[in-house]
């Protein structure tokens, strides 16, 4: 059986790549820092398949001891050693840092720990699981690496830096094991939210015709590409930015 490791995986978009692996037949190890939307992810997803872990994955001890909580769930379970995937997915979600000039070293360094640092521990880990399946690695990274708004310096400077993180992981990485970024647009997540804060959503005509797909993204469509570049029909994509955002970047848009 498929098994994969999902960072940030208990809310947004996160989660909604659990649902869909889980609904495909694959095994999922989940680390997630809140320990509230854990608790609800396992309650509304009970299955032999999810192991819900509470971890930071800027914690080097933290990662050490969800590996461990993997493995031994794996044994438990009969499975053979390692991994098929790893996607990256966890990282401080607002992009709003404030003016650069006010930004304290400590915040600037909160957002690089939690995208870049994260991502690195747990590729360092994950990488002799996944050699052993010839597995993948997905590293979320987002459409702000490429394009900004103002205040958002620390986040796009993180999110930039997983975009080369991925692709010198690819070349360092192959041919055993391939490597790609999704940089997602603007995807709605407050529905996949943990049930305290879970609210319900209706976007304006205006939310709707900026992209040129007519709709605001969801979790699903992330899903929906993590599932296609783990599968066997992307053997041969490794090492690219796979944009998911409706067309927005694609579209010029000017006040009037």
């Amino acid at each position: 059986m498929r098994t994969a490791i999902v960072t940030g995986g208990a809310q947004g978009i996160g989660k909604g790549i659990v649902q869909a692996m889980l609904s495909q037949g694959w095994r999922v190890a989940v680390l997630d820092r809140d320990s509230e939307a854990i608790r609800d992810l396992a309650a509304e997803n009970p299955s032999a398949n999810l192991i819900a872990i509470r971890a930071d994955v800027i914690r080097e001890q933290d990662v050490s001891g969800a590996f461990e909580k993997i493995a031994s769930w794996m044994t438990d379970s009969g499975e053979e050693a390692g991994i098929d995937l790893l996607v990256s997915n966890a990282g401080i979600a607002d992009p709003m840092s404030g003016p650069v000039e006010q930004l304290e070293l400590k915040k600037w360094r909160a957002w690089q720990d939690s995208h870049v640092t994260g991502a690195f521990l747990m590729v360092r880990s994950a990488v002799p699981l996944l050699r052993q399946r010839q597995g993948s690695i997905i590293i979320m990274a987002s459409t702000r690496a490429v394009q900004s708004e103002p205040n958002t310096e620390a986040y796009a400077a993180a999110k930039g830096a997983l975009c080369a993180f991925s692709h010198a992981l690819a070349i360092s990485l192959g041919p055993d094991i391939r490597v790609n970024a999704i940089l997602p647009g603007w995807i709605e997540t407050r529905p996949w939210a943990k049930a305290g804060t879970r609210e319900p959503v209706e976007h304006r005509d205006i939310d709707r015709s900026q992209h040129p797909a007519g709709r605001v993204g969801e979790p699903a469509d992330i899903a929906a590409t993590v599932l296609f570049l783990a599968s066997e029909g992307a053997s041969f994509i490794t090492g690219q930015q796979i944009t998911v955002d409706g067309g927005m970047t694609r579209k010029m848009i000017y006040a009037h």
